[in-house]
Protein backbone atom coordinates (compact mmCIF):
# COMPACT_ATOMS: atom_id res chain seq x y z
CA UNK A 1 0.00 0.00 0.00
CA UNK A 2 1.28 3.45 -0.96
CA UNK A 3 2.19 6.03 1.67
CA UNK A 4 -0.07 9.07 1.97
CA UNK A 5 1.34 12.27 0.48
CA UNK A 6 3.67 14.25 2.76
CA UNK A 7 2.03 17.57 1.79
CA UNK A 8 -1.75 18.02 2.07
CA UNK A 9 -3.63 18.01 -1.22
CA UNK A 10 -4.91 21.51 -1.93
CA UNK A 11 -6.97 20.83 -5.06
CA UNK A 12 -7.75 18.21 -7.65
CA UNK A 13 -7.94 19.19 -11.31
CA UNK A 14 -10.40 16.86 -13.03
CA UNK A 15 -13.36 16.88 -15.38
CA UNK A 16 -16.50 15.65 -13.70
CA UNK A 17 -19.62 14.72 -15.63
CA UNK A 18 -22.76 14.55 -13.56
CA UNK A 19 -25.81 13.92 -15.73
CA UNK A 20 -29.17 14.01 -14.01
CA UNK A 21 -32.86 14.18 -14.81
CA UNK A 22 -35.02 16.43 -12.63
CA UNK A 23 -38.58 15.28 -12.01
CA UNK A 24 -40.60 18.22 -10.69
CA UNK A 25 -43.42 16.31 -9.02
CA UNK A 26 -47.03 17.51 -9.02
CA UNK A 27 -46.56 20.59 -6.83
CA UNK A 28 -43.49 21.98 -8.59
CA UNK A 29 -44.79 21.01 -12.05
CA UNK A 30 -47.93 23.08 -11.50
CA UNK A 31 -45.76 26.05 -10.43
CA UNK A 32 -43.53 25.73 -13.52
CA UNK A 33 -46.51 25.42 -15.89
CA UNK A 34 -47.96 28.62 -14.44
CA UNK A 35 -44.72 30.52 -15.17
CA UNK A 36 -45.30 29.84 -18.86
CA UNK A 37 -48.52 31.90 -18.51
CA UNK A 38 -46.76 34.72 -16.58
CA UNK A 39 -48.28 33.57 -13.30
CA UNK A 40 -46.44 32.90 -10.06
CA UNK A 41 -48.01 30.35 -7.73
CA UNK A 42 -47.43 29.85 -4.04
CA UNK A 43 -48.83 27.38 -1.53
CA UNK A 44 -50.64 28.49 1.63
CA UNK A 45 -49.95 26.69 4.92
CA UNK A 46 -53.21 25.27 6.31
CA UNK A 47 -52.14 26.12 9.87
CA UNK A 48 -50.33 29.49 9.73
CA UNK A 49 -51.72 30.90 6.48
CA UNK A 50 -48.22 31.74 5.24
CA UNK A 51 -47.67 31.57 1.49
CA UNK A 52 -44.50 29.90 0.18
CA UNK A 53 -43.06 30.53 -3.30
CA UNK A 54 -42.20 28.22 -4.97
CA UNK A 55 -45.00 26.06 -3.54
CA UNK A 56 -44.14 23.42 -0.94
CA UNK A 57 -46.08 20.31 0.04
CA UNK A 58 -45.70 21.09 3.75
CA UNK A 59 -44.79 24.22 5.68
CA UNK A 60 -41.16 24.07 6.88
CA UNK A 61 -42.25 25.99 9.97
CA UNK A 62 -45.36 24.11 11.16
CA UNK A 63 -45.04 20.93 9.04
CA UNK A 64 -48.75 21.35 8.24
CA UNK A 65 -49.93 20.74 4.68
CA UNK A 66 -49.58 23.68 2.29
CA UNK A 67 -52.13 22.38 -0.18
CA UNK A 68 -53.93 25.54 -1.28
CA UNK A 69 -52.38 27.09 -4.39
CA UNK A 70 -52.57 30.89 -4.57
CA UNK A 71 -51.39 33.28 -7.25
CA UNK A 72 -49.01 35.98 -6.03
CA UNK A 73 -47.95 39.15 -7.81
CA UNK A 74 -44.95 39.36 -10.12
CA UNK A 75 -43.78 42.41 -8.19
CA UNK A 76 -42.45 42.81 -4.71
CA UNK A 77 -39.78 44.30 -2.49
CA UNK A 78 -36.01 43.77 -2.20
CA UNK A 79 -35.35 42.34 1.27
CA UNK A 80 -31.60 41.76 0.93
CA UNK A 81 -29.12 41.91 -1.94
CA UNK A 82 -25.54 41.33 -2.99
CA UNK A 83 -23.48 43.12 -5.63
CA UNK A 84 -21.54 40.46 -7.53
CA UNK A 85 -18.12 41.34 -8.96
CA UNK A 86 -16.94 37.83 -9.87
CA UNK A 87 -17.95 36.19 -13.16
CA UNK A 88 -19.97 33.00 -13.00
CA UNK A 89 -19.14 30.24 -15.48
CA UNK A 90 -22.01 29.80 -17.92
CA UNK A 91 -23.61 33.19 -17.17
CA UNK A 92 -22.94 36.08 -19.53
CA UNK A 93 -23.74 38.90 -17.14
CA UNK A 94 -21.96 42.22 -17.23
CA UNK A 95 -20.09 42.86 -13.97
CA UNK A 96 -21.03 44.07 -11.49
CA UNK A 97 -24.58 42.76 -11.20
CA UNK A 98 -27.06 42.40 -8.36
CA UNK A 99 -28.63 39.25 -6.93
CA UNK A 100 -31.44 39.94 -4.47
CA UNK A 101 -33.96 38.28 -2.23
CA UNK A 102 -37.37 39.53 -3.30
CA UNK A 103 -40.53 39.16 -1.23
CA UNK A 104 -43.28 39.02 -3.84
CA UNK A 105 -46.56 40.72 -2.96
CA UNK A 106 -48.74 38.01 -1.46
CA UNK A 107 -45.82 35.76 -0.41
CA UNK A 108 -44.35 35.36 3.07
CA UNK A 109 -40.83 34.33 2.06
CA UNK A 110 -38.35 35.71 -0.47
CA UNK A 111 -37.14 34.27 -3.75
CA UNK A 112 -33.72 34.94 -5.30
CA UNK A 113 -33.45 36.80 -8.60
CA UNK A 114 -31.36 39.23 -10.62
CA UNK A 115 -31.99 42.96 -10.44
CA UNK A 116 -31.27 44.73 -13.73
CA UNK A 117 -32.16 47.93 -15.58
CA UNK A 118 -30.56 50.08 -12.89
CA UNK A 119 -27.07 50.71 -11.54
CA UNK A 120 -26.00 48.27 -8.81
CA UNK A 121 -25.39 51.14 -6.40
CA UNK A 122 -29.05 52.21 -6.78
CA UNK A 123 -30.39 48.91 -5.40
CA UNK A 124 -31.49 49.07 -1.78
CA UNK A 125 -33.49 47.16 0.80
CA UNK A 126 -37.15 48.15 0.53
CA UNK A 127 -36.92 48.93 -3.21
CA UNK A 128 -40.06 47.96 -5.14
CA UNK A 129 -39.36 45.76 -8.18
CA UNK A 130 -41.29 43.93 -10.93
CA UNK A 131 -40.58 40.87 -13.04
CA UNK A 132 -39.38 41.17 -16.62
CA UNK A 133 -40.71 38.13 -18.48
CA UNK A 134 -39.54 36.44 -21.63
CA UNK A 135 -41.78 37.44 -24.56
CA UNK A 136 -44.95 35.50 -25.36
CA UNK A 137 -44.14 32.32 -27.26
CA UNK A 138 -40.66 32.06 -25.73
CA UNK A 139 -41.63 31.01 -22.20
CA UNK A 140 -41.17 27.29 -21.53
CA UNK A 141 -42.34 26.82 -17.95
CA UNK A 142 -38.99 27.27 -16.19
CA UNK A 143 -37.37 29.67 -13.72
CA UNK A 144 -35.67 31.30 -16.69
CA UNK A 145 -39.05 32.58 -17.93
CA UNK A 146 -38.44 35.53 -15.59
CA UNK A 147 -35.38 37.23 -17.09
CA UNK A 148 -34.82 39.53 -14.11
CA UNK A 149 -36.54 42.11 -11.93
CA UNK A 150 -36.37 45.88 -12.39
CA UNK A 151 -37.29 48.88 -10.23
CA UNK A 152 -40.91 50.03 -10.47
CA UNK A 153 -40.29 53.62 -9.38
CA UNK A 154 -42.79 53.22 -6.53
CA UNK A 155 -41.84 54.51 -3.07
CA UNK A 156 -39.69 52.14 -1.01
CA UNK A 157 -41.37 49.88 1.52
CA UNK A 158 -40.41 50.66 5.12
CA UNK A 159 -38.22 48.08 6.87
CA UNK A 160 -41.10 46.93 9.09
CA UNK A 161 -43.02 45.84 6.00
CA UNK A 162 -40.47 43.24 4.88
CA UNK A 163 -38.17 42.41 7.80
CA UNK A 164 -40.04 39.16 8.60
CA UNK A 165 -40.11 38.06 4.95
CA UNK A 166 -36.38 37.50 4.43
Amino acid sequence: MAEPPREPIKYVDALVRLPYHYVAGDCRARYLRALKDKKILGARCSETGKVFVPPLVNSPESLAPADEFVEVADRGVVTTFCIVNIPVIGRALELPYVVASIALDGADISIHALIQECKPEEVRMGMRVEAVWKPDGEREGSHEDILHFRPTGEPDMPREGFINRL
